[in-house]
């Protein structure tokens, strides 16, 4: 990489891609960092997303099944994107993959579809289908996002428990698995639903520590990255309350990266052993917990 890409920048575009700061004053912000427009013209890819140079699993691998699919939401039909192994030999445990706030985006459908591979039936779900769906780009989504009452996509989130539930291919186990804002999502589902057999959360915001009592028999296993302080300034209480309420978790803290340091898509944030230990942890935890 080139061009030095400092905690600075990082944590700016953290503020922008969490809403907190808009698009002009992010560039604003990242110009003065850099130096100047020009420098700060060269970073911008290395921090945005790049789907085409990390897709891992094609879209139309033949190992999968793949279809976009609608289920029943309470508020509407929720859509989804469901990948399977080709061929199922026996009953197959199901996950629920929660993007981060740009959407069920392309690399979310590839995140998806890795699951699959794994010997999952996996969902990546629309939390933007209220919205009319996921469009084509972030800047589109990042807008449906400002404003939108999240707590109120939690129940979208929880209904397709019940669909995969329901699919002949299933073993009727389901759990998730979350980026960013997926990730507090799937902490919120621990709480609304005793149907969730585990939940993977990575860097999500916590569930509300007077919640943690409800949520029971769910397993959850949560990876930080060390140098996300937003975040993991919620970690001391969840993890007291966690451990009040005995529920049975794990937690890790990946030293020294970023925030999204799972995102192959964003050069900048991805860090490769993080995300590969993660991964490898993840799959483990879900095919122990959903068998």
């Amino acid at each position: 990489m080139d061009q030095k890409i400092t905690r600075e920048i990082i944590q700016a575009y953290d503020d922008y891609t969490h809403l907190t700061l808009d698009r002009r004053g992010f560039m604003e912000k990242l110009t003065k960092l850099a130096g100047s427009g020009a420098a700060a013209a060269a970073i911008m890819p290395l921090l945005a997303s790049n789907y085409a140079r990390a897709e891992v699993v094609p879209a139309d691998d033949p190992r999968l099944k793949i279809e976009e699919i609608t289920y029943p939401g309470p508020a509407g039909d929720v859509k989804g994107y469901l990948a399977m192994p080709a061929e199922v030999s026996g009953k197959l445990p199901a996950v629920i993959v929660i993007h981060e706030n740009r959407g069920l985006n392309p690399h979310i459908k590839d995140i998806t579809r890795r699951v699959a591979l794994d010997g999952f039936i996996a969902l990546g779900v629309d939390l933007l289908s209220r919205q009319g769906g996921t469009p084509p780009s972030d800047e589109a989504a990042a807008e449906m996002f400002q404003g939108i009452d999240r707590a109120a996509l939690v129940p979208d989130a929880v209904a397709a428990i019940a669909y995969l539930e329901g699919l002949p291919e299933s073993n009727g186990k389901v759990g998730a698995i979350g980026f960013c804002f997926g990730g507090g999502i799937v902490n919120q589902m621990a709480v609304a639903s005793p149907d969730l057999v585990a939940g993977v959360a990575y860097y999500g915001g916590q569930a509300p520590v007077e919640d943690v009592p409800k949520i029971g028999a769910t397993k959850l296993m949560l990876h930080y990255a060390g140098l996300d302080e937003r975040i993991n300034a919620g970690i001391p209480a969840y993890e007291a309350a966690l451990k009040d309420a005995g529920v049975d978790y794990t937690l890790y803290m990946y030293d020294g990266v970023n925030h999204a340091f799972n995102n192959d898509t964003s050069e900048a944030r991805y860090d490769k052993a993080a995300a590969t230990l993660a991964w490898t942890r993840t799959i483990e935890f879900l095919k122990a917990s959903l068998s």
